[in-house]
């Protein structure tokens, strides 16, 4: 048995979001096959496995789907290729793999879950975050073995929809497009005017402009600004809704997906501790990251209250791209980071 047949045959299962059934079936058949106590699919579609029956839980949160692009699964010079190699079946594959290693633990119980729908709703990690109540909890995504995540942003997504009665191009009115431009600019002085004194990225605000429509029924026109935002710790959701209301004056503002708050995690806990021996372990100098994007932290921590981190092998940066690829050396490193850090978690001593 090879020590990466759980990242291979898990990457070699394609599951774009909405499709992840096979890669599900395969996994649950995978932990049961290592040993789990349980593994079983749960109502929202996750695959779960548990291991122990202790009173005090860790929850070992990844995901189980991808974004769509199937990638030919092959391994060339020590690399993985592969949809989900990355983003994120090396950090989940890393948990299932780990937590077999370790075994049972005395007093403790261990619950890896492949959640479903991450890429889109997140709607296996909104299922689970009401039926596990953790004492520490790890979610995976790819930050490199030798780094912990301690902070993901917000984000909020919203239509500006502007509307103007018709009137002819000679009258010399604005237009509901020319409105929404200026509308844009101002949002956006508002932003660089707001990040202009926060050096670091995770505390500023990062605009997007993902598409602008316009069009004219020949009573009325309309342009409509698709705005995104990326949002620090100090700006709520509703608070950057309240903003952008009062910025676009009698244009409206329609919120559209799912609005989450930014998250950061305690960095002085016994489970950060954990980590920074468990990497130590290995010859690696522990690192502390923040990231720009989002993940299912901000979804399940605000509600579970407990220590939590982000860990995982592979280089974010590949992330969703046509040459998403891991090194399999980096991926053994992380198993043994992982089990180092169960194991010391997990401890009498502790």
């Amino acid at each position: 048995m090879s020590d990466f047949d759980t990242l291979i045959g898990l990457v070699s299962q394609y599951s774009r979001s909405g499709s992840e059934r096979g890669a599900v079936e395969w996994l649950v058949e995978r932990m049961k096959s290592l040993g789990y106590d349980e593994s079983f699919i749960d109502e929202a579609g996750n695959a779960v496995g548990v291991m122990g029956k202790g009173e005090k839980q860790v929850v070992l949160l990844g995901h189980i789907d991808t974004v769509a692009g199937e990638i030919s699964v092959r391994e060339e010079n020590g690399i993985l290729y592969g949809r989900g190699s990355v983003d994120a079946k090396g950090p989940l594959a890393c948990f299932v793999d780990a937590v077999a290693q370790v075994g049972v633990k005395d007093d403790w119980q261990f619950v890896v879950i492949g959640a479903v729908e991450e890429e889109r709703d997140s709607e296996g990690a909104r299922f689970v975050v009401n039926q596990y109540k953790p004492n520490f909890a790890i979610i995976g995504e790819p930050n490199h073995w030798d780094r912990i995540a301690l902070g993901y942003k917000g984000s909020a997504w919203a239509n500006v929809i502007v509307k103007r009665a018709q009137n002819h191009t000679a009258s010399g009115e604005e237009t509901a497009a020319e409105v929404a431009v200026d509308i844009w600019l101002k949002i956006k002085a508002y932003v660089n005017g707001f990040n202009k004194d926060k050096k670091r990225v995770f505390d500023q605000l990062l605009l997007t402009l993902r598409g602008i429509d316009s069009s004219q029924d020949g009573f009325e026109q309309t342009a409509t600004l698709k705005v995104g935002v990326r949002l620090p710790a100090e700006v709520s959701p509703e608070d950057w809704y309240k903003k952008l209301s009062e910025i676009v004056g009698d244009a409206n503002v329609e919120k559209t997906g799912f609005a989450i708050p930014a998250w950061a995690c305690e960095k002085n806990t016994q489970l950060v501790r954990s980590f920074l021996s468990g990497i130590r372990s290995q010859g690696g100098e522990p690192r502390f990251v923040y990231k720009t994007g989002t993940a299912d932290l901000n979804i399940v921590t605000p509600v579970w209250k407990c220590p939590a981190v982000v860990y995982g092998p592979g280089d974010s940066a590949l992330d969703h791209t046509p040459n998403e690829h891991i090194e399999l050396e980096e991926y053994q490193k992380s198993v043994v980071v992982l089990s180092e850090t169960l194991k010391k978690l997990t401890s009498p001593a502790q």
